[in-house]
């Protein structure tokens, strides 16, 4: 496959809004009666056969789907009693973008991410950003023919250090995912998971040894609200973090403040408490500023002032490394050395300005900063 430049695809008309690269589109494989599952479907690793359907485990909605039903995630189908993953090899959004983007500020800085994302999603987030591809189907939105082999070609010849499965839920197209990292590791590339969290223990720690970062978005740190909300559960994000932590994926955590949603100052201390009794004083933490999207438009951005108290409130329960994000030029997302206070890495959005590391370690007073930095 010829690899185009941005100038090539913007020539021939084919760069999306936002910046993705549509080109190479397919036809939607459609799964009906007796056809073939299709190209771009494979069978679900994770489902079990009962009297009432089957039921997915891929993660904790578990789906149970009659006979050409579609999971709640929009891209997970029962054909003939198995389940399949019609999200295999068929992105709708390819870009390469600086690794700082997704957010993750201690994982190979400078380096850039092969970025893809597979339609569909297992919340129904009403603030979501990506809502035109998170909130619909792989079979309802046109799709570039990338299967493993073929991405990690694209990757080696886009040098990039990493493929970062993002933008959508990379969980619902989880047979792409487990198989293009297993062949990226081959190859000596990075694997990198944005993820809502909200996986199965099995299914995750299968995929855990072919990942090497992730950032996971904590929405809320209150069960009525991730379901008022999202659409799920706490306690099952929770035990994702645990898990990668555990599993030695690099990890940084979101927390988007949403007005009147989560940004109440007593719940993000209790998220705080919690994280910094659970190991997690070295994670990096981004609270991200929410701009009106999708169902939420009726709602402000997010006050600076509501940010700076949350990043003060993370600070005082003990946590080393935070952040203000979607607030450029301000130095929020500088890295502060936690022993003496000074700036390690300094950054304007997404570009590193200033860099005080030797191999891992603050140059000024020797301490270790934890993250990925080589």
């Amino acid at each position: 496959m010829k690899k185009l430049s941005k100038r090539d695809f913007m020539k021939q008309g084919m760069l999306c809004a936002g910046g993705l690269l549509c080109a190479g589109w397919t036809n939607p494989v459609m799964l009906s009666g007796k056809d073939s599952p299709g190209k771009f479907s494979r069978e679900a690793m994770f489902y079990t056969v009962t009297p009432r359907g089957v039921e997915c485990g891929l993660c904790p909605n578990e789906c149970t789907l009659r006979p050409g039903e579609t999971g709640d995630c929009r891209s997970r189908v029962n054909h003939a009693d198995k389940i399949y993953s019609i999200g295999y090899g068929n992105p709708c959004a390819v870009h390469i973008d600086p690794i700082e983007k997704k957010p993750l500020l201690h994982f190979h800085p400078k380096s850039k991410a092969y970025s893809i994302a597979v339609a569909g999603c297992n919340f129904v987030c009403l603030n979501c950003q990506n809502w035109q591809i998170s909130q619909t189907s792989p079979k309802d939105t046109r799709n570039y023919d990338l299967m493993p082999g073929k991405l990690v070609q694209e990757v080696i010849k886009s040098d990039c250090l990493s493929i970062a499965y993002t933008y959508s839920e990379p969980i619902t197209y989880y047979e792409y995912v487990y198989e293009s990292s297993r062949q990226a590791h081959q190859l000596g590339l990075k694997n990198v998971f944005v993820s809502n969290g909200y996986i199965n223990e099995e299914p995750l720690r299968k995929l855990a040894p072919h990942l090497d970062a992730a950032n996971i978005d904590l929405k809320s740190f209150s069960d009525d609200i991730y379901l008022r909300l999202s659409g799920g559960k706490l306690q099952p994000v929770l035990n994702t973090l645990k898990i990668l932590k555990e599993e030695g994926v690099w990890l940084e955590i979101t927390n988007l403040i949403v007005p009147s949603w989560t940004d109440n100052p007593d719940m993000i201390k209790r998220m705080c408490d919690w994280l910094a009794a659970n190991g997690f004083r070295d994670t990096p933490l981004h609270f991200s500023r929410f701009h009106p999207a999708y169902k939420l438009t009726q709602l402000p951005e997010t006050s600076l002032s509501t940010l700076i108290k949350a990043r003060d409130i993370a600070k005082k329960a003990g946590l080393h490394y935070c952040y203000v994000g979607n607030v450029p030029g301000k130095g929020f997302e500088d890295t502060m050395c936690p022993s003496c206070g000074k700036k390690v890495v300094g950054r304007k959005g997404f570009t590193i300005e200033e860099y005080h590391l030797e191999k891992g370690s603050c140059e000024f007073c020797g301490e270790k900063i934890s993250g990925v930095w080589e």
